[in-house]
């Protein structure tokens, strides 16, 4: 369902597809946009909420200057603990990031430019995001931060077809919301029925 709110439209937001991640990553690297790299590759690797993404500290995914390569978490929504992975291309620009920052153990990850002692606010990850899109000449209504949440979940699931992999690393309690999560519906049923010959 889209609700119409101020002109924009809201609802189930889109996630990227592996080559516009990558655009984007070639942009933000030309520019020496340390903070949003650090922030687009952490956000797809770890597939968390904005809630419990911004909310993290340096100590929740390093320890003496080494980036931790999984990290345990427990979501905020559903106090349901995951676990998530942080690949080398992340670490790296996580550790030029916080090095770039001078961030210690106890600062946010992605600290606010304006408000000591707080993260980026919601509504500016959501502006980044949604920038992105427009960069790319996508319609940045389709596009918010939880498309950063859905983007490698998409993308494990159309490479293996394992729901139940997608539901563990999204936190999902039942199978039904990874399905309807990740919309897999009678057009993935019909086509895997198409492919089996029996």
């Amino acid at each position: 369902m889209v609700i119409l709110n101020r002109g924009q439209r809201s609802g189930v937001k889109k996630p990227f597809r592996l080559e516009e991640i990558w655009r984007i990553r070639t942009r933000l690297e030309i520019e020496n946009n340390l903070m949003q790299l650090a922030l687009l590759n952490l956000a797809i690797d770890s597939k968390l909420r904005a809630s419990d993404l911004l909310p993290l500290k340096v100590s929740d995914i390093s320890s003496q200057d080494r980036i931790f390569n999984r990290v345990k978490h427990i979501q905020q929504k559903t106090d349901i603990e995951v676990q998530f992975e942080i690949t080398s291309r992340t670490q790296q620009s996580l550790i030029k990031w916080i090095w770039l920052a001078s961030l210690s153990a106890s600062d946010f990850v992605f600290p606010s430019p304006r408000l000591k002692q707080q993260s980026i606010s919601y509504s500016y990850y959501r502006y980044i995001v949604r920038k992105w899109a427009s960069d790319l000449g996508l319609d940045s209504n389709l596009y918010g931060t939880h498309s950063m949440r859905r983007t490698k979940a998409n993308l494990v699931y159309a490479k293996t077809k394992n729901i139940r992999a997608v539901q563990l690393l999204l936190g999902h309690t039942k199978v039904d919301n990874t399905i309807r999560y990740l919309g897999v519906e009678l057009e993935d049923a019909l086509l895997l029925s198409e492919s089996t010959d029996c």
